[in-house]
């Protein structure tokens, strides 16, 4: 009674009073009208948080209760906060609160006018199942909330016009439905809202329970349970701008390991290490590098269905099955490069010893009170039957960690696979520690369950000084999961093209979650639920993956070892090497986007909408992605494809395998290649003024490391350049890819720039700055040029580099430069300092050359046709469908002349027979291995190049 007697002596001074101004301090103003409450809090200039309820509310002599979904509390406050009335304005929002109905309508106050953002009001505030509305304003598309899958197979679609429903009774859950199979349901309760001409805001609502959002009118409403409403509204002048400030409030995510972005090999499950040899012998004899293989959980052996005996939350190695672990462990990562994640759970066998020592100490969730006996889970007991580990209690975590999960880490397991994490099974009468205070009920955790998994292991690393970074792949989450150093998958998806598109679209959604490491069970995990060709299906899927998951991560039921998982064994073989190397090609990209992800909030792979949320074709497009900023990606899940259109938002793009280059102003390409070269490869763009750091991958490539099979050391700085007139740079960031040393300054970085001007192009590569252990003191550098011609002269630092004809030339040289064809310039120089800065410039200029080619035996059948077809862009780019055709002058030789061709270069060429009636159903006829090979002449005709049959 005393604490409301003094709040109501408060309450005129922040509300009733004329005009005031307040500086620098978190400011918080309450409202009461009707028995009910809002609390008003500023944070910044830009975010303010709400809380609402019945009753006469917390006052605000203190912050507002924060979910573990928050991560920053310590907020500044805003520059300035001035009150007039219900009037709350900073320099960048302005919050008007009727004091009758207690509806809060905000305004972005840095526009002009003054944008109105929503107006939010209360739903049934008196009643357990309570909510918000929200005016939808001028928004037209929103993004966010989380994982879940939509029906209907398609990559694309935003939440206007549909639901957002809880995935099972109390929130997340894996949900099966016919077109995705058991697919996860993670409520991570952001949601960013978009307009036209940048009108847009972000909206958190720090919620445990369940939610569900209702965006099919006007207004939208998400409603909840819950004694209290709290939520944060968050402005800006673009959706960059309010994902970063959404990742401030709940976390930025750590950088991965590196080996985090390769290949890690899995199933369910791998019965022993000799099953395990087999298959990285495989990958390794078909020149597939691999980082990783995750162990499901056959490792700890003995999981036994109904039975209280079952070795479900042992987290020791199976002796007969798995022996030596250390030792193997060791061997692993250092003969063959690969790191090991094993499988967890949160259940743990009653007659376990595990069981006894929790039970003890009361750190399992108990059935039903305080001082209950543990709950004893029977439901879905394919795993056994008995305990679950209440992660509610930060001592239950630590004690795990030390007694189970230390020794593993000790003995060299890389990272931690957290499995039914919703969680699955659970009693549902249950009593916890809880994260609410006064609230033990299995409604006052269960979305959070995951999150209090994932960090209580990620402060188990910290507590005990562990250098190496904490690595998990978790099945759910919540708001703040990224922080922890968790990716996460989406279940035990359908084997189907439906749930590979559906795949795409979750991505989408978890991407403006804040979710930048995400994957699924390449292939599927349900093969039963397959109806379409497996191969192509596997093809497809590997190839979606290699650009967009991290980790890539080949998965599916495989208890009868009846099933082919590795990409070395199913589907198209040539594609999925192609695909994979290209990843492992990039990861010096990818990696530079997680330091910058870390470091700055940006996401890894974006929807396009993230960078032109004003262009209208983009808006509900999930078929499109981007990597980082400056590569543009094509999704493909669809039986029979050859080829798909692709749009290009306005500016000026370059195809990524011809570098052919398109000047946009907002159209569609059609007809794009996916089969090039006899291989399989989703479209690709990059910006022009792109630059992108690569590794150099060969076929003695061994993982993302660069460990290579014949033990030799490739370290050079690989850039490809896409030749702009504007200037632009990238920031190529190395660390030395396992520690947590680059948190504390043991990390180098080193600025790349571009410009071009006239008939002149600048790459600069400055001096390094900073360092770790095991850091090159001095590499090679490599620039791979686009430009619009090719290069007359390339000077280093102002000295001339020496012209090779051919590739193979320049590659036995330390330094020089030579045209590659398709407008594709390459120079590198000898080792140098990092120390010291390196400028190549370019002279280009392009002579026109020309070139006879001759296909013998071409004997065709009727409505058939010899084509011509290569790796330059003249030639088709090793695609069929853009193939040159020839004339059949002396029957059965085809012969044509094709003009145009880069001065001084080597290209590779071959016939192939083309059906032109049905094209492309019918299987084209390719000339025979090895391709043929010819280096163009410096200028005028090249004679006359021979292939055939």
């Amino acid at each position: 009674m005393k604490r409301i007697a003094a709040f109501i002596l408060l309450l005129p001074l922040l509300v009733v009073l004329p005009t005031q101004t307040a500086q620098a301090v978190v400011q918080r103003v309450q409202f009461l009208a009707g028995g009910n409450y809002l609390v008003v809090e500023f944070l910044d200039d830009d975010l303010v948080h709400f809380e609402m309820g019945t009753g006469s509310g917390p006052g605000t002599g203190s912050p507002l209760f924060t979910t573990t979904q928050i991560a920053k509390t310590n907020y500044s406050g805003p520059t300035s906060l001035t009150q007039s009335g219900g009037v709350l304005t900073t320099p960048g929002l302005k919050v008007d609160v009727n004091t009758t109905t207690l509806c809060a309508t905000v305004y972005d106050t840095t526009r002009t006018p003054q944008l109105l953002l929503n107006t939010t009001c209360p739903r049934n505030l008196s009643q357990a199942w309570k909510g918000l509305s929200f005016t939808k304003s001028s928004m037209q598309n929103a993004y966010g909330l989380g994982e879940q899958f939509f029906m209907g197979g398609s990559a694309d679609g935003d939440w206007v016009g549909r639901q957002r429903t809880p995935g099972g009774n109390y929130g997340n859950a894996m949900v099966y439905d016919t077109d995705n199979g058991p697919v996860g349901n993670t409520q991570i309760p952001v949601l960013f809202a978009v307009g036209a001409n940048n009108a847009n805001y972000g909206m958190f609502v720090d919620q445990v329970y369940k939610q569900q959002w209702d965006l099919t009118g006007d207004p939208w409403t998400m409603d909840t349970w819950g004694d209290q409403l709290r939520w944060y509204v968050m402005s800006g002048p673009d959706l960059p701008d309010l994902r970063k400030d959404y990742l401030e409030l709940t976390g930025r995510p750590p950088v991965p390991p590196k080996k985090a972005f390769g290949l890690w090999m899995s199933e369910y499950g791998y019965d022993n290490w000799n099953e395990i040899d087999t298959t990285l012998a495989s990958l390794r004899s078909n020149k597939f590098p691999t980082d990783g293989v995750m162990l499901d959980v056959n490792w700890f052996g003995g999981v036994t269905a109904g039975s209280d005996s079952t070795r479900m939350g042992t987290l020791e190695w199976d002796p007969v099955n798995f022996p030596n672990p250390a030792t193997k462990l060791a061997s692993l990562q250092n003969t063959n490069g690969v790191g090991v994640m094993t499988i967890e759970e949160s259940y743990i066998g009653k007659n376990l010893p595990e069981h006894t020592s929790m039970a003890s100490a009361g750190y399992l969730i108990r059935a039903g009170c305080s001082s209950c006996s543990p709950a004893y889970l029977t439901g879905n007991d394919w795993w056994g039957r008995g305990g679950m580990i209440d992660w509610t209690q930060p001592a239950a975590s630590t004690y795990w960690h030390n007694t189970q999960r230390q020794p593993l880490v000790d003995a060299g397991v890389m990272g931690h696979w957290l499995d039914l994490g919703e969680p699955e099974m659970y009693d549902s009468n249950d009593w916890t520690a809880g994260l609410l205070a006064g609230k033990h009920a299995h409604a006052d955790y269960h979305n959070l369950y995951n999150l209090e998994w994932a960090r209580g292991i990620a402060k188990g690393y910290a507590d005990n000084a562990v250098q190496q970074r904490p690595f998990m792949l978790a099945r759910s989450g919540a708001g703040g999961m990224q922080r922890t150093g968790a990716a996460m998958w989406s279940g035990d998806i359908g084997s189907k093209l439906t749930a590979l598109a559906s795949q795409q679209n979750v991505q989408m959604q978890m991407s403006m979650s804040g979710i930048d490491y995400f994957g699924s069970d390449i292939g599927g995990f349900r093969r039963e639920m397959l109806n379409s060709d497996l191969n192509e299906l596997y093809t497809q899927w590997f190839a979606n993956s290699a650009w967009f998951d991290v980790p890539i991560r080949p998965h599916t039921e495989n208890l009868c070892n009846c099933a082919k998982t590795a990409p070395d064994s199913i589907g198209d073989v040539p594609s999925n090497l192609s695909n994979l190397r290209q990843r492992y090609e990039l990861t010096p990209y990818y990696y530079s986007l997680a330091h910058k992800a870390y470091t700055t909030g940006d996401p890894l792979m974006p929807p396009l909408v993230y960078q032109y949320q004003n262009d209208p074709n983009v808006r509900e497009m999930g078929h499109e992605k981007l990597i980082g900023k400056d590569l543009l990606v094509g999704v493909v899940a669809g039986a029979n494809q050859r080829q798909r259109d692709v749009y290009l938002p306005a500016g000026t793009w370059f195809d990524y395998y011809t570098n052919t280059k398109t000047v946009s102003t907002g159209q569609t390409l059609t007809n794009v290649p996916l089969w090039r070269n006899g291989k399989f490869q989703l479209p690709a763009y990059a910006r022009a003024g792109a630059i992108i750091p690569k590794m150099y991958v060969d076929d003695q490539t061994m993982n993302v490391q660069g460990k290579r099979a014949d033990g030799s050391t490739r370290n050079e700085l690989v850039a490809r350049v896409y030749g702009n007139s504007t200037a632009s740079s990238f920031t190529l960031a190395e660390d030395d890819g396992s520690t947590v040393g680059y948190q504390s300054g043991s990390k180098r970085t080193t600025d790349l720039t571009q410009q071009v001007s006239g008939s002149t192009a600048t790459v600069g590569i400055a001096a390094a700055s900073g360092t770790y252990t095991g850091a090159p003191s001095s590499r090679s550098n490599v620039v791979e040029l686009v430009a619009d011609t090719q290069a007359s002269a390339v000077a280093l630092n102002g000295t001339a580099l020496t012209q090779y004809a051919n590739k193979a030339a320049f590659d036995a040289a330390t330094s020089g430069w030579y045209n590659a064809g398709g407008n594709l310039i390459v120079a590198k120089s000898a080792s140098l300092a990092v120390s010291t800065a390196k400028t190549f410039t370019f002279t280009l200029g392009q002579a026109v050359v020309s070139k006879t080619f001759s296909c013998a035996n071409g004997t065709t059948t009727s409505g058939q046709s010899v084509y011509v077809v290569g790796g330059a862009p003249q030639l088709g780019a090793w695609s069929v469908a853009s193939a040159v055709k020839l004339a059949p002058t002396s029957y059965p030789t085809w012969t044509g002349t094709i003009t145009n061709l880069p001065p001084s270069t080597t290209i590779e060429w071959k016939c192939i027979k083309r059906q032109e009636a049905n094209y492309p159903a019918t299987a084209d006829q390719w000339g025979p291995d090895p391709n043929i090979s010819f280096v163009t002449p410096a200028t005028g005709s090249g004679g006359t190049t021979s292939g055939g049959f």
